[in-house]
């Protein structure tokens, strides 16, 4: 579900033994299962290793009430891991623009009091119009956060297909997307990638703010598109048509039964 190896948060020996725990999968594991089709040609030209393609899925709902003091589709969402291979620290920067329009809200942690996130303490601080909310582990409460949204900026870029993503596609929140073929993949050709830099971004999520229409398109657009990709129902249904291939040269497993 991801290359370890290039994320940026993981030292030189890390990546090491990551890239060498790949090499011994691809030639031990009985079968292979990839979330994305870019991680199934990435296997197969790294490792010449075939993979079965499993992506995630989401969860749609019924409109949700907000329950932080933020007004509908008036916000900016930003929701990750602070690590800097989620475009982090462009992100930030080009918060200080957005702000000057519009409210800005983080949610996220590095899980440790680390640079990048005393970054995103400095700027909430500092400035009215950002709210950091931290880790948020109440489903709900993210979840309209995100169909609540003005636009959900999704700045990751390692990895197949990110969850969070799906997520908030099928929570039709309109969304800017770094430029990776794998938010591509998932996202499909419309006009809302952006390179990961500081204005690129702010301009980016400025001009779709101003625009309702677009916005508004947008929501459906990708909505429509989780229910067609991604959902649990077409993940499960893949999984179970998986597991025959497995049982084909092993015993089944009585737990699974």
């Amino acid at each position: 579900d991801g290359i370890e190896w290039e994320r940026e948060k993981w030292g030189k020996l890390a990546r090491v033994v990551f890239r060498v725990g790949a090499w011994m999968t691809a030639k031990l594991a009985d079968e292979i299962i990839c979330d994305s089709q870019e991680i199934v040609r990435i296997w197969n030209t790294q490792f010449h290793r075939d993979g079965h393609f499993i992506p995630y899925g989401g969860t749609p709902s019924s409109q949700l009430t907000l329950t932080d003091d933020f007004v509908s589709g008036s916000y900016v969402l930003m929701v990750a891991r602070f690590v800097p291979e989620n475009s982090v620290p462009e992100f930030l920067e080009a918060a200080k623009t957005i702000a000057k329009h519009f409210p800005v809200v983080i949610v996220g942690s590095s899980g440790f009091r680390d640079s990048l996130e005393m970054q995103v303490d400095e700027l909430a601080n500092s400035n009215p119009q950002v709210s950091w909310l931290g880790h948020i582990s109440d489903d709900l409460r993210l979840h309209a956060l995100w169909q609540n949204a003005g636009v959900y900026f999704h700045g990751h870029s390692v990895g197949g297909t990110n969850p969070t993503l799906v997520q908030a596609m099928a929570l039709g929140a309109p969304i800017v997307a770094r430029d990776t073929r794998y938010n591509r993949e998932v996202i499909g050709d419309l006009d809302v990638f952006v390179e990961p830099e500081p204005a690129a971004i702010a301009n980016r999520i400025v001009t779709m703010m101003r625009s309702p229409l677009e916005r508004s398109s947008l929501s459906t657009t990708l909505a429509k598109r989780a229910a067609t990709f991604y959902t649990w129902e077409s993940v499960c249904a893949n999984y179970a048509g998986t597991y025959p291939l497995i049982l084909d040269t092993h015993d089944p497993v009585t737990s699974w039964r």
